[in-house]
């Protein structure tokens, strides 16, 4: 018995977890209790339960992070961290409680019915922090601009004819409004001191997210994916982060998966249906490689910033970026010559440009390998 795996589920909130064990077999999976969430707790929890190698520990996803897989595999535990959306569910199930849930997760762990997330590495969580504080900061940014836009209609002051929002010469026309009335002038400096605060926040990160691009750990790959049209610093930088390895799809057809770009499908005996995009997985990831998808309506060519871009890579690297240029523009408008909506066809391109960038991945790590030995 002392050779028992020992099957642990654990249902972390801030403060407590709650812990059941399903031992190897048949038997009915048993609730241990509730411990705090602290350092010392989790390791008494471990002397108690028996010897590391024997454990098998899991925990759903959520807003604790992996802090509590961390300190499990330093302690040698085999440690998953499951992914909630994919947790089989009774029908009908109307009660859900800590002790509940845990008991669950450790009878379903030991089944093998749970799917592990990726869990990322350190410095891989802390770059993806930075993009997506900066993706923050964008969504304050617009609400801003939008709050400035509508205080100034309600009052019926409108830009001169020619002046673009949010131009240079916009800001200028800006800076010359006046207010007959201090509560109006008040509200308005309101408006743009904030506007100003949030710029000044973007561009601090941005240029923490050029610094990283250039000098941090992922930085080749980073340079590499820019080589792509659509794909800027930006965008290569928080696909790096999202993503963390590459190495873990085996196939593109696994990274568009991920980025649930693929198409869902219903099939049974003769009939076969496919529908719409499944839309799992990393929707940040889905995000970026729509938005860059929609560059390759435009004729391939390489010049200006992209140019610029591509300027030191081997030429493998350049031959797919060329590849990818001709082979999406003619397929958009192969895909709007049979009728197909361009919101359907850039979801197409976005698919077939995720097989790019994991072959411009591939590259890069065959390199680091080879420069390795």
């Amino acid at each position: 018995m002392k050779d028992t795996i020992k099957y642990v589920g654990l249902d972390v909130s801030k403060e407590k977890i709650a812990v059941a064990v399903a031992d190897e077999g048949r038997g009915i999976p048993r609730y241990v209790g509730m411990i705090p969430h602290t350092v010392e707790a989790i390791k008494n929890l471990v002397k108690q339960l028996g010897d590391p190698q024997q454990l098998r520990i899991c925990y759903e996803a959520g807003p604790t992070g992996y802090g509590l897989y961390r300190l499990l595999s330093s302690l040698g535990i085999e440690c998953d961290v499951i992914a909630p959306s994919l947790i089989p569910q009774k029908p009908g199930q109307r009660i859900k409680t800590d002790r509940r849930d845990a008991i669950r997760l450790a009878q379903l762990y030991r089944a093998g019915e749970l799917t592990p997330v990726y869990v990322p590495a350190e410095e891989d969580e802390a770059l993806r922090d930075l993009v997506r504080a900066r993706e923050d900061v964008k969504e304050d940014e617009l609400r801003a601009k939008h709050r400035l836009t509508k205080f100034l209609l309600r009052h019926d002051i409108r830009p001169p004819k020619g002046v673009k929002k949010w131009t240079r010469k916009y800001y200028d026309w800006l800076n010359t409004l006046k207010f007959e009335h201090s509560t109006s002038r008040i509200v308005y400096e309101e408006y743009m001191h904030q506007l100003t605060e949030i710029e000044q926040r973007l561009k601090r990160l941005e240029e923490e997210i050029e610094r990283q691009a250039t000098e941090g750990v992922h930085a080749p790959m980073i340079q590499a994916l820019q080589t792509l049209r659509g794909v800027a610093i930006i965008t290569a930088t928080s696909l790096v982060a999202e993503i963390g390895s590459f190495k873990r799809f085996a196939s593109p057809q696994q990274l568009m998966a991920y980025a649930g770009l693929v198409p869902s499908e219903y099939s049974s005996g003769e009939v076969r249906h496919q529908g719409k995009i499944t839309k799992t997985g990393n929707r940040h990831v889905r995000r970026l490689l729509v938005e860059s998808a929609w560059s390759y309506r435009y004729q391939p060519a390489v010049k200006g910033e992209l140019k610029r871009r591509q300027k030191g890579h081997p030429p493998t690297i350049l031959s797919i970026s060329w590849k990818a240029q001709t082979r999406l523009h003619k397929k958009y408008f192969r895909l709007l010559s049979r009728g197909k909506v361009a919101g359907k066809a850039i979801t197409a391109i976005a698919r077939e440009l995720a097989g790019f960038i994991w072959a411009i991945t591939q590259e890069i790590e065959k390199k680091t390998k080879y420069q390795a030995i």
